[in-house]
């Protein structure tokens, strides 16, 4: 995984500790750990948590990519939002379903 700086580039300045904790732990330490879980089911589980919380914004966008960089199909991201659905609610699987569309279609 490329080292992350989201953090540092938009909040550095301002609260570096967040930034760090953003880029060196989360997206550092706690993504790499893949001897415990891989990216790939990474990816599923936190744009499932995301969409279930209803942040529909450019983070959901953000890892919906990065869940189709670490190999989920569309296929499966279709799946995955509607098993989702049932649980997290109807709303919000039609607006992870408009930003999953879009990305999986890009390389079409």
């Amino acid at each position: 995984m490329e080292k992350i700086t989201a953090g540092r580039d938009a909040l550095g300045e301002f609260a570096p500790e967040f930034a760090h904790l953003n880029d060196d732990i989360l997206f550092g330490e706690v993504w790499s750990r893949d001897e415990k879980l891989s990216a790939r089911d990474r990816s599923i589980v936190t744009v499932t948590a995301l969409m279930a919380s209803g942040i529909l914004d450019s983070s959901l966008q953000h890892h919906l990519t990065n869940a189709k960089n670490n190999g989920v199909t569309k296929e499966e991201i279709a799946e995955i939002l509607t098993h989702a659905a049932f649980y997290a609610g109807w709303p919000k699987a039609w607006a992870a379903f408009r930003m999953a569309k879009e990305i999986w279609e890009e390389e079409a």
